[in-house]
């Protein structure tokens, strides 16, 4: 078995979580600058054993596309062409930040940490990963 990856793609930065390679359990994996996010992928899938990467879908709560649907859409056309035998899923991001920035609040963690985006980003992505890991 190998890992499986979560991308929560944002124009500025990306969230990324990752499986063990049993795929229990869900760990965030860093934050990455957007325009940097092939690099690190090339080099982290090169070190790791990924066997799939999913990466949270924007739509609108009446399914129509969000106005960052296009950037996740141009992402998903990029990874394709660069990793072409990687099989990518896309997963419903609906809510995704709001309900990260949900679990942040109780962690107990200063206002200051709590607003960081890069943190509500690799929660998000690890909280995807979690949902399709229990629901798969």
């Amino acid at each position: 078995m190998g890992r499986i990856m979560s991308l929560d793609i944002g124009r500025k930065r990306t969230g990324v979580a990752v499986t063990d390679e049993l795929q229990i359990l869900a760990t965030p994996l860093s934050t990455v600058e957007t325009g940097e996010l092939i690099g690190y992928l090339k080099k982290y899938i090169q070190a790791e054993n990924v066997e799939r990467v999913l990466v949270g879908y924007p739509l609108n709560l009446d399914d129509t596309p969000t106005d960052a649907t296009p950037v996740v859409e141009k992402f998903i056309r990029k990874f394709a062409n660069v990793f072409p035998d990687m099989p990518v899923e896309k997963v419903d991001e609906r809510m995704s930040s709001r309900l990260a920035s949900r679990e942040i609040s109780g962690m107990g963690l200063k206002k200051s940490q709590r607003e960081k985006k890069e943190l509500i980003d690799v929660v998000a992505a690890v909280m995807m990963l979690q949902e399709y890991l229990e629901h798969r």
